[in-house]
């Protein structure tokens, strides 16, 4: 099953931008991240305590735009894996989850 999320010019470079999606019969919080030209999408939620990411509407990101920070206990995620690299669930991960590119539409692929 496919979702149509966006435009790829919607999601700034560096940016992101969280939606609500029904998958599998169940409203799903995620979130897509947009940075050196590539997209990455993650459910939005933190693997210590599964509390949303986000600090601000569509603000995944942390001020030098080059980590996914959570907004609970100051976690820190690369962007590009959804590892945890800092905080209380350091060495976790973000679950991921797959993208296609197509005609400038970001769409999710599950």
């Amino acid at each position: 099953m496919t979702h149509i999320l966006c435009k790829t010019s919607d999601i700034e470079d560096p940016g992101s931008k969280s939606f609500e999606l029904k998958i599998k019969r169940k409203t799903q919080s995620i979130f897509v991240v947009h940075k050196d030209g590539e997209f990455y999408a993650y459910y939005n939620k933190c693997p210590h305590t599964g509390a949303t990411l986000e600090w601000q509407q569509d603000q995944f990101l942390d001020m030098d735009k080059a980590l996914i920070q959570c907004a609970t206990h100051d976690a820190l995620f690369m962007i590009d894996s959804g590892e945890c690299i800092a905080g209380p669930c350091s060495g976790d991960s973000l679950q991921s989850l797959p993208l296609i590119i197509q005609s400038d539409q970001i769409i999710l692929d599950i």
